[in-house]
């Protein structure tokens, strides 16, 4: 059987083999059996070269139907672990072991749900390997000082190394997408947790950037910042020059306020 890509799914099939054996040589895996989930493996393009890599323990999560049926047919030896569903809907503490690898092609319309996914499994996804639309992984991928810096970026950068891979051009797809591709890995870093309250961090971060012209002083009114903090030199940036530490500074610095003052 043939599968035809789903523009409502936001498929767009790799057809090039040797982006595909890219892809799947970026994944690290130390010198022991791991967890290898597929998030949206279509036709198996990145499958066909993942069931050969030794210490491989692969899993496939593919929401179309016809996908499944496909993949089912052509890997019968990856019977049972194949699910036919919404990676977004999955509780991955319960169906995956830690551990957990993610590789995968990420539809353009979810990759940043994913990501976010991701982030809610932070000590159980130890490294991700993805190819996604280059706009969002250069956001992702950036550092502070740049306009394409943002939310993802320090939610991401705050528990992930990111190292850029590759670009990809449209022609290496069908139906090709009307924009550029690139590949990136993130790998968990050695932060347990930040040292501040995580929830707080990223509602900070958050305001920062929806308001990313604004100094902080300003962008951050609305959280009522005391006048101690308002007066520190940092206030006088904007969210696009902070790093991870400083977003976690000035986040430590609001809750010690509220839990003196118990607001």
């Amino acid at each position: 059987m043939s599968v035809r890509p789903k523009k409502f799914l936001g498929q767009h099939f790799l057809k090039d083999k040797s982006v595909a054996e890219r892809i799947v040589a970026a994944l690290q895996l130390p010198d022991s059996t791991q967890q290898v989930v597929e998030i949206g493996p279509g036709t198996g393009v990145l499958t066909q070269y993942l069931v050969t890599k030794p210490l491989v323990d692969l899993h496939l999560v593919e929401i179309d139907r016809e996908s499944v049926t496909y993949l089912n047919e052509h890997y019968p030896q990856l019977a049972g672990k194949i699910t036919g569903g919404d990676f977004l809907e999955l509780q991955l503490d319960k169906v995956y072991q830690s551990p957990l690898f993610i590789i995968g092609n990420f539809p353009y319309n979810i990759s940043s749900q994913i990501f976010f996914k991701i982030l809610e499994h932070r000590n159980q996804v130890t490294q991700v390997v993805c190819m996604l639309q280059k706009e969002v992984a250069d956001r992702i991928a950036e550092k502070p000082g740049s306009k394409t810096y943002g939310i993802l970026s320090v939610l991401l950068q705050a528990y992930y190394d990111v190292t850029y891979l590759f670009k990809v051009p449209p022609g290496v797809f069908f139906p090709p997408p009307k924009v550029m591709s690139a590949v990136i890995r993130l790998t968990r870093n050695n932060r347990v947790q930040l040292d501040c309250d995580e929830v707080l961090f990223k509602a900070v971060v958050k305001q920062a950037f929806q308001n990313r012209r604004k100094t902080l002083r300003n962008a951050l009114k609305i959280l009522n910042l005391p006048a101690l903090l308002l007066a520190h030199p940092l206030m006088d940036k904007r969210a696009e020059q902070l790093d991870v530490v400083q977003f976690i500074f000035l986040t430590r610095q609001l809750e010690q306020h509220r839990e003196a003052h118990r607001i």
